[in-house]
C-alpha cells in the first residue's frame, strides 16, 4: 500500500486544530491553519494512492508467466 501515514498526521493535525483549538495568534486564525493543513493532507493521501495503483498495474503488465519444469504430484 502507500505511504498513507505522513498524510494522515498532517489531516489529523489539521482537523484538531481546525474543529478543537479556538485562539488566534497576532490576527492569524489558528482554525484557518488547521483547515489548510487538513485540505493539503487530504490531497497528499489521494495523491499517494493514486501513484500506489498506478505502480501496481505497471508491475502487473510486465510480470511473466509461471512456467513449471516438472508436474507436481
Amino acid at each position: 500500500m502507500a505511504d498513507a501515514g505522513p498524510p494522515l498526521v498532517l489531516a489529523a493535525i489539521g482537523l484538531v486544530l481546525w474543529l478543537a483549538v479556538n485562539a488566534t495568534l497576532a490576527g492569524i486564525s489558528i482554525q484557518t491553519i488547521g483547515l489548510i493543513l487538513f485540505l493539503a493532507g487530504v490531497a497528499w493521501l489521494v495523491i499517494e494512492l493514486m501513484q500506489a495503483r498506478t505502480v501496481r498495474r505497471d508491475r502487473v503488465v510486465r510480470e511473466e508467466p509461471v512456467v513449471r519444469e516438472r508436474e507436481v504430484y
